[in-house]
């Protein structure tokens, strides 16, 4: 970054000269590619507690968010921080061990950086999971809900401001967020593999609070089958840039619910990680199928 220093009678006016986004993207994929030359077709990201899934993967390379030029860093329990590439299933996947979140502090833009550069490595399908809260009385804690549409009034767009016309269109049609026919191979997975899938709109809300039990009420009432903090932002920049995306949720606690109990990080994380092996055997068919 190049920084300017201006004088204005006895103030001092700082202005960085910034790299536009799609010189940062070269540059993470330039240092990328140093390191792995082969290029993913399928983009996976991991939500809280599943990291576990890579052990699935054939992994080929591995690259610390930290390492990354212009990546931000996980902050966040349950969430690795890696960039890991490899193959699964015959496929060739770069997954997100761990995903950024607004609620860190983080910017709309620099949470879905990562979507953005793996657009850049070639990637044509993104396939998200996440950690939720359930609203749909009929839902149970370790269910796996299929997101079919989502409610992003909660959450900052991660377009807004100027539009990179390298990226996408400046006003993106989101009337199929999530591919229908991704969709349909998943179920036919799940039948496949005796996996109930619950399928339903998540809610995406900025966090890190759990929702009260009035927001809860208010959150279902309004259309959504489960909430979390993740995954709409990351589905928003992957449409604008025309990737197909799929998604799923764990459904690890209950926000619908008729007792005082109070919801844990660590009680979210348990119950990913006891899903996992449902997720894990989804995915790894999913992919094959892609």
């Amino acid at each position: 970054m190049l920084v300017k220093v201006y004088r204005h009678s006895t103030r001092v006016h700082i202005f960085a000269a910034m790299h536009s986004v799609i010189d940062q993207l070269n540059e993470t994929v330039a240092f990328i590619r140093k390191k792995y030359t082969t290029e993913p077709e399928i983009g996976i990201v991991l939500g809280s507690g599943l990291g576990n899934f890579l052990s699935e993967v054939k992994i080929e390379a591995s690259i610390a968010y930290k390492d990354l030029p212009n990546f931000p860093v996980s902050t966040v329990e349950g969430h690795d921080g890696q960039l890991v590439f490899g193959e699964l299933n015959g496929k060739k996947i770069v997954a997100m061990a761990g995903r950024f979140h607004y609620y860190e502090g983080y910017s709309a833009k620099e949470v879905v950086y990562p979507i953005r550069v793996m657009k850049f490595l070639g990637v044509k399908y993104l396939l998200l999971s996440n950690a939720a809260g359930g609203l749909n009385t009929s839902f149970r804690v370790g269910d796996l809900m299929i997101i079919n549409d989502h409610i992003s009034m909660s959450i900052l767009n991660p377009l807004i401001g100027k539009n990179e016309d390298t990226l996408g269109t400046r006003f993106p049609d989101m009337s199929e967020p999530y591919s229908n026919d991704i969709i349909e191979k998943a179920k036919a997975v799940g039948e496949k593999l005796n996996i109930h899938l619950q399928e339903g709109v998540y809610y995406g809300v900025t966090g890190p609070t759990f929702e009260t039990h009035a927001e809860y009420r208010m959150i279902h009432l309004m259309g959504a089958d489960a909430v979390g903090m993740s995954t709409v932002q990351e589905n928003i920049a992957a449409v604008h840039m025309g990737l197909k995306v799929f998604a799923i949720s764990v459904i690890t606690d209950m926000g619908i619910r008729d007792d005082d109990s109070v919801i844990t990080h660590e009680e979210v994380l348990e119950a990913a990680r006891s899903a996992e092996p449902k997720l894990t055997a989804i995915f790894k068919e999913l992919v094959a199928g892609l």
